[in-house]
């Protein structure tokens, strides 16, 4: 008789916030997933009954790392309630404040939190792992001693369009407060070009254009052999990834979802053929969350917490489009988008894995670059940012939806004479995070880590690491 055992993983290094995950495994192999989201902080009822405006400052600090696309779905939800309109320059800047915060967590995620754990001992015996130890030990590897002050030279580009980063108050519903003047445009087009520079000399030692290009898994393939396997960063994962099986492991939803973004990447469902991608069909689920009340729309819905209810293992809520487990993210953008290396990547795999998530991170991150550049050229100076009426009155209901670097993230905003009377929060990991539903369906990550090797003895599973970091989690946007 097949013996299981339970294993229970958790806290998690490099990863934001608190996350905790039981494992059932049988034959060396994980045979079902429960994860928890075990911080609870309640931003929406912080939110309720202040002024609509408020929003703007207290959404931000869900998060330090998203604190941009916070701003930015709030603002956007504000605009529809107040009637604001934007000029193409305030569009403009907050599409690139926006991109350098998406741009800037695919290299973090890459560089900190996911390639460390190929230099890690348990590695020691394949053939490339001196490669990975000298380019990805944490803190000392020569990748992260380049590219952190890269990206920190990088996020200046946020001083000179925000005034800060993050939590910065640049961002409103009609437009962005901070204005440049020429010298400054020139300054930002010197920041990209050096960030470019770094990422085309240590991360993919080749243009970005020439990874944008890559069409396919078997150009893919021809482009990680066309150099030594340590040519690149890019190029080393890829070596690892082919090693260790990575294209077969963390195999999620197969329905991809984005809302669309910079008017660059469009919306949609994937599910081997695309549809729109329609926010009314949107639920939230809370049979197995520490909340009160059952399933309903984000506008209807409530934050109820229930810390003694049955059968609840989470305090993250569980999301569903249309009633399907769903997952979101970069892979999801440009799956969505259509392009063809990522769909080739998922059609090879009839859904995502642990490679195809990276690889297109590290792909958006090569289309991102050089349209900021476009869009920093198409800023006009000496005319306006942001058009500010002297009074916004709030009153309705409206959806601010934004893709954060993680993926999908919503704020269903509802105001009363200039009050919030209701907000909700669906974050990127909410949907890729979240726990069964009533039906007793497991959310994304629960579903790829079925099937995930875990080796005798081992108490925190590398493969189980390297499928929870693939979909790079931030609990504490989870558990608002």
């Amino acid at each position: 008789m097949t013996q299981t055992t339970r294993l229970i993983v958790g806290p998690f290094n490099r990863v934001e916030g608190d996350l905790e995950v039981t494992l059932d495994i049988r034959d060396g192999a994980v045979a079902k997933a429960c994860v928890n989201a075990p911080l609870y902080r309640g931003f929406e009822q912080i939110l309720r009954g202040r002024p609509a405006s408020d929003a703007l400052v207290i959404a931000p600090r869900i998060c330090g790392i998203c604190s941009v696309s916070q701003s930015v779905a709030a603002a956007r939800a504000l605009a529809l309630v107040c009637g604001a309109d934007m000029p193409a320059n305030g569009r403009l800047a907050s599409d690139i404040i926006l991109a350098c915060e998406n741009a800037a967590d695919h290299l973090t995620h890459f560089v900190l939190f996911f390639t460390p754990d190929f230099a890690r001992a348990c590695y020691a015996g394949h053939s490339w792992h001196a490669a990975a130890q000298r380019r990805f030990a944490a803190n000392e590897g020569q990748s992260t001693r380049a590219l952190l002050p890269a990206r920190a030279r990088f996020l200046h580009l946020m001083g000179v369009l925000a005034g800060k980063w993050p939590h910065s108050l640049a961002l409103q519903p009609g437009g962005v407060t901070k204005a440049i003047d020429p010298a400054e445009r020139v300054r930002l087009l010197a920041i990209l070009a050096e960030f470019r520079e770094a990422l085309e000399t240590i991360v993919f030692a080749d243009s970005l254009e020439a990874v944008a290009a890559l069409n396919s898994v078997a150009a893919l393939d021809a482009w990680t052999d066309t150099a030594a396997p340590d040519h690149g960063d890019f190029r080393l994962f890829l070596h690892i990834a082919r090693d260790l099986g990575l294209d077969r492991m963390g195999r999620g939803p197969s329905v991809l979802a984005s809302s669309g973004s910079f008017g660059l990447f469009q919306s949609g469902v994937w599910d081997g053929r695309l549809a729109p991608f329609d926010p009314a069909g949107i639920t939230e689920d809370v049979a197995h969350a520490w909340m009160a009340g059952g399933i309903a729309a984000p506008f209807a819905g409530l934050t109820q917490p229930a810390p003694d209810k049955p059968d609840a293992y989470s305090w993250c809520k569980a999301p569903r489009l249309d009633g399907r487990v769903i997952e979101v993210g970069a892979l999801a953008r440009q799956v969505v988008d259509g392009h063809p290396l990522a769909r080739a990547l998922v059609a090879d795999t009839g859904g995502g894995s642990v490679q195809s998530r990276v690889v297109a991170r590290l792909l958006e991150l090569a289309r991102l670059i050089p349209a900021m550049e476009d869009w920093v050229q198409a800023l006009r100076p000496g005319e306006p940012f942001c058009l500010a009426p002297s009074e916004l009155v709030a009153e309705g209901s409206a959806i601010g939806l934004v893709e954060a670097a993680r993926g999908t993230l919503g704020h269903w905003l509802t105001a009363r004479d200039g009050r919030i009377g209701g907000y909700q929060i669906i974050a990127p990991t909410t949907w890729n995070f979240s726990p069964r539903d009533a039906a007793s369906m497991p959310g994304a990550l629960e579903q790829a880590l079925v099937g995930t090797p875990v080796q005798a003895g081992e108490t925190t599973p590398i493969a189980v690491q390297h499928v929870v970091r693939s979909f790079d989690p931030c609990m504490v946007c989870t558990v608002h």
